[in-house]
Formats: C-alpha cells, sequence, structure tokens
C-alpha cells in the first residue's frame, strides 16, 4: 500500500470513545507505524495522537479526511504488547482511549517533546550499558529462612505465566524474596517491574534496591519532575534498566525485555485509579503478565479477598512466610475497653501508662489515628450549631497547626474560625473529637522532653518532607510518632515496640461493604510496625466495642481466619469477590439532574440485562453533595464477569444519546474499591 493511500486511525487524548482517521502528513520522512506520535489538526487546534492502525480506507469519504500535520517519531514509542494492553486497558474500563494512551506517557512526551531527552537517571548520571549492569552486589544478601527459600524456588521454577499470592506476616523478610528474583531475572538479562501503592513506600524499596544492587534503576511516580520522568521511563524502554520501581501508573512502563512483575503490598485501594481513567494497576498487572507470558508476584501480609478468593479458585498459588525474619516474636495484641473513660486528646490512661514504660526504656511509640486536623467538629454549646462545608454535606475539620481554620477535606474549602455561633451568635463553641494534630498537642504536653513527629497528608504537603520525617523516624530520634495510613504501610522501624490504634471502631460500622476488611488490614499493618528487631512488641486497640466478633476474631485467630469468615460472608450477600460491580455515576449543580440521567440509563439498560444482571438504585450517594455538585449512583451487578461486560459493551453507545446526558458530568467504574 503507497503512503499516499495510508489512512492513519489516531487516538487523540479526548474524552470521546473513538479514535479519528487521518491522511498520512505530506512530508513524511519515515513510514508511519503503529505506536507512533503524530501530531494532527484537531477542533480548532492541534493535538498529539498516537496512531493505533493502519487501514486502506476509512468510514468518511476521503476527500473529508485531513492530513496530519507531522510524524514526531522514528520508530514506534510504544510497542506492539505494551499498545495491545492499552487497547484491552481501555475497552475493558471502558474509557476513551485518547486517554488511556495519554495516562501512559510522560508528560513531556504527551505534550510532543521529542523522545530523545537522553535516557539518564534522575541524578543526570547516564544509565550504563545493560551487560555492565549487574556486577557485584553493592551489599551481601542475607541467609535465606526456609519458608524464603521455598517462595524464591516457586516462582523462579515458574514456567511461562503464573500468579503467585506470597502471604507473609509482617517483618517477614517478603522484600528480601522480591530482591533475589529479581537478581535472577536481570541476570538473564530481562528487566522486573517492581510496582508499590504510594509514592510513601518506594523511597523505602529503592533504598533496598540501591544497597543490593549495582544497577540503574527507573524511578517512576508522580514525584518526579516532568524531565525525570520522561528520562526514566525511555530508559526503562530501551532496556537500560533492569529494575523498574514505581505506583500505580507505572504498570504501563515500556519495557524492552519483560521478566517479572512484583506487587507489593497488593491489597492496597492505591493501586486503583479513582477519577479518570478508573483503572486498578494490580489487575492489569496480571492481564500484562499473561500476555507477556511472565510470572507475577503478588505480596502482601493482610491479601485482599479478592487474591484470597483466587487462592481458593485455584487460579493463584499461594505461598506462605508464617514466621518473621531473624527470629522476631510476633506482638501481642490486646484490646482497649475505652467505654466510659476519660480520654486526653484521643488517649486512654492505660495507652499513656504503656506509651511511658517503652519510652523510659528508649524505645519507640507509634500511634496510629486516620484522621487528620485537630478536631473533626466545631459545635456550639448553646444551640448545637456545628461547622459545615457549604459545598459539601460534610462537616469542616478545624486545624490548629499554622492556619487556625476550618478546612473541608472532600473539596479542600477553607475559611478562619468563627468566633461566635453563626446560628445563635453565642461565644462557647467547642471542639469535639480528635485528630493527628490534637494528639501530637496531647503527647508534646504529657511528654514534654520527647520528640513527637507527626505523619501525615498536612506535614508532608512539601516535596521531600516525607522522606525526611521517615528518616528521623528510623533513626530513632523522634521516640513518638504519630501517623495516618502513610506512617502504617511496610515502614520498618527497628525501634517501635508499642504500637497504639486509637479508634478501632471506624470500619466496624461503614457503610462501604469493604470497611470491615480495610480496617483489619489496617490493624494488621499497624501492629506490624511493632517489635520487628530483637525487642517483643505490643499492640494497644482502643474501642468501645471489646466484643464485636470482628475484632475478637481477629486479635484471637489473626487475618486468615478473619478473611476466611468474610469471604463465607461476601458469598452469602452475592458480593465481590463472588460478583462482579460496575458503577455508573453522575453529578451536576442541578439536584435532580443526575437521578435523572440515572432512571433514563437504567431504562436503556433494562433490555441488556435479562436475569444475569442486576440493577440497583439509582439512589443519591451516601455524600449526596460533594464541591458544590450533587452526586448519584446506579448499580449494576452480575455473578459472571463476561456477562457484565457484554452489558457495559452494548450500554455504553446508548448512554452517550439519553437528552439528559448532556445536563450531567457521568462516568463508569468497573471492579470500583469505593462505593461512596
Amino acid at each position: 500500500m503507497s503512503r499516499d493511500c495510508l489512512v492513519l486511525r489516531v487516538a487523540v487524548p479526548a474524552p470521546l470513545p473513538r479514535w479519528f482517521d487521518y491522511l498520512a502528513p505530506r512530508a513524511c520522512p519515515h513510514p508511519p507505524q503503529p505506536g507512533m506520535r503524530v501530531k494532527v489538526p484537531f477542533g480548532r487546534g492541534e493535538a498529539v495522537g498516537l496512531i493505533i492502525e493502519l487501514a486502506g480506507d476509512s468510514a468518511l469519504p476521503r476527500e473529508r479526511l485531513k492530513h496530519a500535520v507531522s510524524l514526531l517519531d522514528e520508530e514506534p514509542l510504544l510497542d506492539k504488547p505494551l499498545l495491545d494492553l492499552l487497547r484491552w486497558a481501555s475497552a475493558y474500563y471502558h474509557h476513551p482511549i485518547g486517554e488511556v494512551i495519554a495516562a501512559a506517557l510522560p508528560g513531556l512526551l504527551r505534550a510532543g517533546r521529542p523522545a530523545n531527552t537522553g535516557a539518564r537517571s534522575a541524578s543526570a548520571r547516564p544509565f550504563p550499558p545493560l551487560e555492565e549492569e549487574m556486577g557485584m552486589r553493592a551489599a551481601p544478601a542475607p541467609a535465606l529462612n526456609a519458608a524464603q527459600a521455598a517462595a524464591m524456588t516457586g516462582v523462579a521454577q515458574a514456567d511461562g505465566f503464573q500468579v503467585f499470592l506470597l502471604q507473609g506476616v509482617t517483618g517477614s523478610g517478603k522484600t528480601e524474596v522480591y530482591l533475589r528474583l529479581i537478581e535472577q531475572v536481570a541476570a538473564r538479562g530481562a528487566q522486573a517491574l517492581v510496582l508499590a501503592p504510594e509514592i510513601g513506600l518506594t523511597p523505602q524499596l529503592l533504598a533496598r534496591f540501591e544497597q543490593r544492587f549495582a544497577a540503574s534503576i527507573a524511578l517512576l511516580h508522580s514525584g518526579l519532575t516532568e524531565r525525570e520522568r520522561a528520562r526514566n521511563w525511555l530508559a526503562a524502554r530501551a532496556g537500560l534498566a533492569p529494575i523498574v520501581l514505581g505506583t500505580r501508573s507505572a504498570v504501563f512502563a515500556p519495557l524492552k525485555n519483560p521478566g517479572l512483575i512484583i506487587i507489593d503490598e497488593e491489597h492496597d485501594a492505591s493501586f486503583k485509579q479513582q477519577d479518570g481513567f478508573r483503572y486498578h494497576a494490580r489487575d492489569v498487572a496480571i492481564v500484562r503478565a499473561q500476555r507477556a507470558g511472565i510470572p507475577v508476584l503478588l505480596g502482601s501480609a493482610t491479601p485482599s479477598l479478592e487474591s484470597l478468593y483466587n487462592v481458593r479458585q485455584g487460579r493463584y498459588r499461594l505461598l506462605s512466610l508464617p514466621e518473621r525474619a531473624g527470629g522476631a516474636a510476633h506482638p501481642q495484641l490486646q484490646l482497649l475497653d475505652v467505654r466510659g473513660q476519660s480520654l486526653q486528646g484521643g488517649l486512654s490512661a492505660p495507652l499513656l501508662a504503656a506509651a511511658g514504660e517503652h519510652l523510659a526504656r528508649g524505645e519507640q511509640v507509634l500511634l496510629f489515628l486516620n484522621r487528620r486536623g485537630y478536631a473533626p467538629l466545631l459545635m456550639c454549646h448553646a444551640c448545637g450549631w456545628s461547622a459545615q462545608c457549604e459545598r459539601c454535606d460534610a462537616r469542616m475539620v478545624l486545624y490548629l497547626d499554622r492556619t487556625r481554620a476550618l478546612h473541608c477535606q472532600h473539596c479542600g474549602a477553607q475559611r478562619a474560625r468563627p468566633e461566635q455561633c453563626a446560628a445563635c451568635h453565642g461565644g462557647e463553641l467547642r471542639v469535639l473529637g480528635y485528630g493527628t494534630e490534637r494528639v501530637e498537642q496531647t503527647l508534646r504536653q504529657r511528654f514534654p522532653d520527647t520528640e513527637v513527629l507527626r505523619i501525615d497528608r498536612d506535614s508532608t504537603r512539601r516535596k521531600g518532607a516525607l522522606g525526611e520525617l521517615l528518616t528521623r523516624a528510623q533513626s530513632g530520634r523522634a521516640q513518638i510518632l504519630i501517623g495516618t495510613q502513610m506512617l502504617a504501610k511496610g515502614h520498618h522501624l527497628p525501634n517501635v515496640t508499642l504500637a497504639g490504634i486509637l479508634n478501632a471502631d471506624q470500619g466496624l460500622f461503614g457503610a462501604d461493604f469493604r470497611a470491615a476488611e480495610r480496617m483489619a488490614q489496617l490493624i494488621v499493618q499497624v501492629a506490624g510496625r511493632a517489635g520487628r528487631a530483637d525487642k517483643p512488641g505490643r499492640v494497644l486497640i482502643q474501642t468501645h466495642h471489646p466484643a464485636h466478633p470482628l475484632l475478637t476474631a481477629l486479635i484471637r485467630d489473626g487475618y486468615a481466619a478473619f478473611a476466611e469468615a468474610a469471604l463465607m460472608e461476601r458469598e452469602h450477600a452475592h458480593l465481590p469477590p463472588c460478583s462482579h460491580l460496575a458503577l455508573l455515576r453522575a453529578e451536576a449543580v442541578n439536584r435532580n439532574a443526575p437521578l435523572e440521567f440515572l432512571h433514563a440509563a437504567q431504562t436503556a439498560a433494562g433490555p441488556l440485562a435479562g436475569n444475569a444482571i442486576q440493577l440497583l438504585g439509582p439512589v443519591s450517594a451516601p455524600m449526596e453533595r460533594r464541591a458544590g455538585r450533587y452526586r448519584a449512583q446506579l448499580l449494576l451487578q452480575a455473578v459472571r464477569r463476561a456477562d457484565l461486560q457484554r452489558l457495559l459493551d452494548a450500554w455504553m453507545p446508548l448512554l452517550e444519546t439519553i437528552k439528559t446526558a448532556r445536563k450531567v458530568r457521568w462516568s463508569l467504574d468497573v471492579d470500583p474499591v469505593e462505593m461512596l
């Protein structure tokens, strides 16, 4: 086919569920190929798109087709396996292909910058040739125990694609298994892709990898500059980095020779993108490994019920690390009944006393509270008025640190702390409840000679702040650590011997059916920070429901028993992982518009659903108003994934034709992990 006859099918980053046909550029020094970027006229301007296919004709008459402006690459930027994966993800999650591809590219390449910025690491040091990479280790490897050796051997002997679930108690040495497997992969000239759920965990993994390997590591996460991200992305593509380490979006990193994919903390909800292109990095990674014919290793102390269900179904192979590495003992867990007790900033007398004992021995204390700010409620003592966000169905949180203002943690709205009640104009405004700021203040007052370190989203906003705080925590200089989930996940703090969970009740009665699972995972993860070295660990869990069956089962029998009971509940209720969900959301400034659209969507889905699909709703979202917009949702549920996908394939084009669709902002979430 001559170049003049070519039709380029181009994915353009626009919220439209299709590609666009163009003729090849008039001046085209290289033959166009799928995977190349191309600049095209689009709307009133120009856009950078990616060639998906080459064709000999178009649904449009040839005279209506425009010529592409220019070809931006000399060779395909994305190879066929990665391009096929992106097309699969677009189809499975029912998201426009142009936006899917844009999410997989670094910002500079999305903008059309040349793909020759120099494949250098974030330190402007060149990546050495691959054959020079894996020489002597930078640090010797410790001996493996029997369970670690068995786990490593199981994965290393995999013949092609296989999914392994490495369930290891906290401190059991999962990372050492990762390192040994990566070493084997790199030694044969292949690449390992390692995903961590959050930026906060990547410095720790990066440090372990750099200590072990004299190798270049391509780091990919949102904390990098655009130039750093592009350079590391190109290094991964060229095969110059045997190890690619990143967060969620790194699942789409180009790999010249993939050999292994590792998902650390596979249970973590952070692997699911919650807006825009709503993919789940763990699930995409499994599909990528299957297509590449390589093993994938999922690691966690508290595996998701989805992964445990797949083990039960024979789809995944379970590998266990039941004991802590180095002979460290499991921490002792104890429930503290705080009913009727006087709490100081959320801290009970037994917990404060225990903290004092451990501090006196020169040990560290970690306190976990998944609530930021000073206090979640500012209320008038005279009439009961409380400070509400004017744009959300939520109360504003009081912050004392720096601003002394009220903040909404949902939309970011902020206003000054009032001096009097807005309703009765009384002056007695009281703060109720507690957040990490208030706990920090209480601890500083109780232990004035002890350094207290708070690690949450507010204290780590400045670039590099999280790494600095974690370094101080790991050094042991700060004896008291208070924080949210980012402190609880995966960090090695060898001098922590006491962990306290201030409010274990948040997940017991949540509206989301996954609330109890997440609470159990958090308790185990927090408990895992205590007693990781040669000193025994102790975990105190404050609760107003000490007899709750979930808590008692978790404390008495451990996470595996809890997960088994939770899976039985999910089976009886026909909830994931025993069924499959899709959530259609709609929002608008007008209160009625979302429900009107969803009712029309439900009507359109009815004939397609048959007996295989349940349509639940539409209903207002649990938090109906957020950021000034009213929200509603329609839930689709099916026993078989294929039935759900067949309905979505036929249904999505119909949604575009609904008259009220233009009055709302709507989106589809396949396999949602957040129901609120």
